[in-house]
């Protein structure tokens, strides 16, 4: 997430040479690339962490430090 972040909701996840932008609200991405395999675990974090990853989002846009939230296990 950056602090400059627009809308939609979303955040940007990396992986090896790959790179994508995940819609939040929807769980999918919108767009560049992820092999299927680490998109299928970026969309189960996600189902996970919704609701944080929407705060951090709010507290990004008002400039203040971001939570961790924790990774899949």
């Amino acid at each position: 997430m950056f602090y400059r972040n627009h809308n939609p909701p979303h955040f940007h996840a990396a992986y090896g040479d790959y790179e994508a932008i995940i819609n939040i609200e929807h769980n999918e991405i919108i767009g560049g690339y992820l092999p299927p395999r680490v998109l299928g675990l970026f969309t189960e974090w996600t189902a996970l962490h919704q609701i944080e990853l929407m705060e951090n989002l709010k507290t990004a846009r008002n400039q203040e430090p971001l939570k961790n939230v924790d990774p899949l296990v």
